[in-house]
């Protein structure tokens, strides 16, 4: 708790709400994500991971 009320982890979360932001618009704009093709909690999680796979090799890729 001490570290979430530092001035660095304040900066932190302030820092955080913007990337991961960035990361579903990316996903979204970039990548032609619209809405799920499955139905269903387990099968929805499963295709996010998927997705979420996708987007991170591609970060790695450039990288």
């Amino acid at each position: 708790k001490r570290l979430l009320l530092s001035e660095e982890g304040i900066a932190h979360r302030k820092r955080r709400c913007w990337d991961v932001e960035a990361v579903f618009g990316n996903i979204k704009q970039n990548m032609g994500f619209k809405r799920f093709m499955l139905r269903g909690m387990d099968k929805i999680t499963t295709e996010m991971g998927l997705i979420a796979m996708a987007h991170n090799l591609k970060k790695f890729s450039i990288a």
